[in-house]
């Protein structure tokens, strides 16, 4: 490791950072407030959160200060009213029933999965579009024409090599919504002091009769992505006037509502009840419970109970709603000796959670279970693969030949064990197909299966190259415009699936994928522990890892180079000092963020190519946030202006510019752009063309030279400059820095400014917690393994 004083970095002098300093958790880049009654649209970016005062930095690592601070304060027992009418079920009668019946829509909707009619066709399209019918089907509506058209769902093709076109990216509200609903929307807002120009965004997001929604009940502008309370309340007095006050009903809803939403933003799947309550109060609402019990009436949440493990104690029972702990007459006199006793005093934490998450989790538990248990057993299958099982890849090539589920841990270096192991299937004549989180990750692991070998003519479309193995992003996978194809029933046609970068899959993703596995099928998860958890809520991995309810593979596979050691010590809480000859790391401390700007453009445009060899195009720069004195939007602006300056022809880009395009939130892809025209900005993102609409750049397009660690998880380059300035210290956690060094593929300078925070960063914070309710479905259907 070298530490430069002053110079560029190919005059630096050996040397390594301080060590102990306090450091805190990153806080979510927050989105814009205008102000009482209006919104702005957020800055688009990796998993960014909407609630504004708790710091510019990075996305999606921390968060909501009201939901997230809340969980933290609620991590003890239940709720004392929860509790209490656990005993006295005369004051709980009508919640009990009202509970009852939520939890019979999930029975429901579980059983119609079963069915020999609907088994499959609900995963066609998108996840929004199937949640929609889902809900539709429940509460007795029509559901979209276009989600059951017929009695049977239409035969998927066999997916061919993607047609590399330019692809208009969709903006405002769906062309199918009228613009007279649009107008009455607007006019509404209007009259609420709110800005019209979302009326679009409300118009597709309440639906049909939006503006009678807003008029009967203003509070529903909270279900807007970017809108707070406090602008709700602005909108709601305009509307009401002397009939708008704190305790109403219809406020209390609406800010429980989007309490989870925002704790979902920031990773969680439920809140405990504790939190919840925490969290409405610090947002004035008068009667917390009230509130709550009115969301669960409504069905806007869901109630569940998580029993508690005890030191020495039986396994935790699984989570459930809380009417299934009073089946009997009296709440639970069953008899001790049936056993059940134990578990009925056994301490139990409430949890309360939105019903699009509930579903997703009990979902991917289902899922798993299948693909655990419909794996044919003593078939003599699993003797076929034996003579595959040599070198690093054997422990895990046994571990699939016996097991349909089997998790896989290592970092870069030991992509190439799942990458024998697909070589291994294609010869035995499975079919195979592997999803990566980034088009940069499907492009490496292509390498990868072709230095392998994994060659299997006739996988590619007619007329294309002939492919490894189907190679597709998760997201192209399951929006089905890359991957194997589906059946008439809606499975993947393949044998195994291979997920890599397996921290990243949120619990939506990863419960669609698990429903897509045909009977028999093989399900690998493949990833790096250290790095960042998902943008989305959930951390399925890490979930999974701590349930042990399969084999788990820790590869022995070590990433070489000085980069590689650092890393690797990083991951197990130690800052070491490394060995780098070639000066693969480099320290530049550096005083203020002024200077730590002024060393990365010079690092980036001067340093890096002439003493390294590695061009500007090809080193990215990675800071905690967007906002601060040395943030992605200062960063970029110095960069821009030294590497490509313009003035900013489109929205403030210019042919050339280097983007960071987010087409879903949470899901960002560096590119370039290309030109502009009258149809948009034309990108070129992974080596496909995109077309942004001039309405849409704002929100989905950044500068892409400076980047946040959530936004470059999965990609590497050859060359990365971590900034550090002294305004992030707080922003650092063991993770964040994981994952920031572990960018780089070559080289790695790091603009240091933060002391002694960095190595306590490194020793002492680990990742921030989650609530989750997978760890218990999971074992409640999975007995964990030895």
């Amino acid at each position: 490791m070298t530490t430069e004083p002053s110079a560029a970095a190919e005059e630096a002098e050996p040397g390594t950072p301080d060590a102990g300093a306090e450091s805190g958790m990153p806080g979510a880049e927050a989105r814009p407030d205008t102000g009482a009654g209006g919104t702005a649209s957020p800055e688009p970016g990796e998993g960014e959160t909407a609630d504004a005062g708790t710091g510019d930095t990075d996305d999606g690592e921390a968060g909501s200060g009201d939901a997230d601070s809340a969980a933290e304060e609620g991590t003890g027992s239940p709720a004392e009213g929860v509790a209490e009418g656990a005993v006295q079920l005369s004051e709980a009668e009508a919640e009990l029933a009202a509970q009852r019946e939520l939890r019979e829509r999930i029975e429901r909707r579980k059983a119609e999965k079963d069915g020999p009619v609907l088994a499959g066709t609900a995963l066609s399209g998108k996840a929004a579009d199937l949640l929609a019918a889902v809900r539709a089907v429940e509460s007795g509506e029509k559901p979209p024409a276009s989600v059951f058209g017929g009695s049977e769902p239409a035969p998927r093709r066999v997916a061919q090599e993607p047609v590399r076109r330019p692809q208009p990216v969709p903006s405002g509200a769906p062309a199918s919504m009228a613009s007279e609903s649009v107008e009455a929307v607007r006019a509404v807002l209007v009259r609420g002091g709110a800005p019209e120009a979302l009326a679009p965004q409300t118009a597709a997001t309440l639906g049909e009769g939006a503006d009678g929604q807003l008029r009967e009940d203003p509070w529903q502008l909270l279900r807007v992505a970017g809108v707070r309370p406090e602008q709700a309340d602005g909108f709601a007095r305009a509307l009401l006037g002397a009939e708008c006050g704190p305790d109403d009903e219809r406020r209390g809803r609406a800010v429980t509502v989007w309490l989870l939403e925002q704790a979902a933003l920031v990773g969680h799947t439920a809140l405990e009840a504790a939190a919840l309550h925490a969290a409405l109060a610090q947002r004035s609402v008068p009667d917390p419970d009230a509130a709550v019990q009115s969301a669960l009436a409504e069905g806007d949440a869901l109630v569940f109970q998580d029993a508690l493990d005890e030191p020495g104690g039986a396994p935790p029972a699984p989570r459930r709603s809380v009417e299934d702990t009073h089946d009997g007459p009296g709440g639970g006199g069953e008899d001790p000796e049936d056993g059940e006793e134990a578990e009925e005093v056994r301490p139990v934490r409430v949890l309360i959670g939105l019903e699009r998450y509930a579903l997703a989790e009990e979902s991917l538990a289902d899922g798993l279970a299948r693909v655990v248990n419909s794996l044919p057993k003593e078939d003599g299958s699993a003797a076929a693969w034996e003579p595959a099982a040599t070198g690093s890849a054997a422990e895990l090539i046994r571990a699939v030949a016996g097991h349909g589920l089997v998790l896989h841990t290592g970092g870069e270096a030991s992509r190439t064990e799942p990458a024998s192991l697909v070589a291994a299937a294609l010869s035995l004549g499975l079919r195979v197909c592997v999803a990566t989180h980034h088009p940069d990750g499907r492009r490496r692991f292509t390498e990868l299966l072709a230095d392998a070998g994994a060659h299997r003519p006739g996988d590619a479309a007619p007329g294309a190259d002939p492919s490894p193995a189907i190679v597709a992003t998760v997201a192209g996978l399951l929006s089905g415009e890359e991957g194997p194809g589906r059946d008439r029933d809606g499975m993947l046609l393949t044998d195994l699936l291979v997920v890599l970068d397996a921290p990243q899959l949120d619990i939506e993703s990863a419960a669609m994928l698990a429903e897509s596995l045909p009977d028999g099928a093989r399900l690998v998860l493949s990833g790096d522990p250290g790095v960042l958890w998902s943008a989305g809520p959930g951390r399925v991995f890490a979930d999974l890892l701590a349930a042990r309810v399969c084999p788990q593979i820790a590869s022995r596979t070590p990433d070489p180079g000085p980069v590689g050691e650092l890393v690797s010590g990083i991951g197990i809480g130690e800052l070491n000092q490394v060995e780098a000859p070639g000066k693969e790391v480099v320290i530049i401390p550096v005083r203020d963020a002024g200077e730590a700007v002024h060393r990365t453009v010079q690092l980036v445009a001067d340093s890096v190519p002439r003493a390294i060899g590695i061009p500007a195009e090809q080193t990215q720069v990675i800071t905690p946030g967007h906002g601060g004195a040395a943030g992605t939007r200062v960063l970029n602006a110095a960069l821009k202006e030294r590497l490509n300056p313009g003035p900013g022809r489109f929205g403030g880009f210019d042919p050339g510019d280097r983007i960071a395009y987010t087409p879903t939130p949470g899901r960002s892809v560096p590119g370039r752009v290309v030109r502009a025209d009258a149809d948009g900005l034309h990108l070129e993102c992974a080596g496909e063309p995109v077309v942004v609409p001039k309405e849409r750049v704002e929100q989905t397009v950044r500068h892409g030279w400076a980047l946040t660690a959530h936004q470059s998880v999965g990609v590497r380059w050859p060359a990365a400059v971590v900034v550090l300035p002294g305004d992030a210290a707080q922003a650092l956690s063991r993770p964040w820095v994981y994952t920031a060094f572990g960018r780089a593929d070559r080289h790695l300078s790091v603009v240091h400014g933060v002391d002694q925070a960095l190595p306590h960063a490194v020793a002492e914070i680990a990742a921030k917690p989650r609530t989750t309710r997978l760890p218990a479905l999971i074992t409640a259907q999975i007995p964990p393994s030895a």
